[in-house]
């Protein structure tokens, strides 16, 4: 199975949001240098549902004491 640029991924980060709305967090709390310190360009690609690394994903879970479901879900 391959994907091409184009091609939505069957994947959703807005448990992300959920879980960042949780805990009095907003999306902007991802640039920042003290708290996560994401880049912008990757802060993007969450937002639009694009590919992250795992190493991401476990950073996230990480910092937000959280399971990689509070963070991403796959959608058939």
């Amino acid at each position: 199975y391959t994907l091409s640029l184009h091609d939505a991924l069957p994947i959703s980060y807005s448990n992300l949001w959920d879980t960042l709305e949780r805990r009095g967090l907003k999306r902007s709390n991802l640039l920042d240098k003290e708290s996560f310190n994401l880049s912008p360009a990757l802060v993007n690609k969450l937002r639009h549902d694009r590919n992250v690394n795992i190493d991401t994903i476990m950073y996230l879970c990480e910092k937000l004491d959280c399971q990689v479901c509070d963070i991403v879900e796959y959608k058939k």
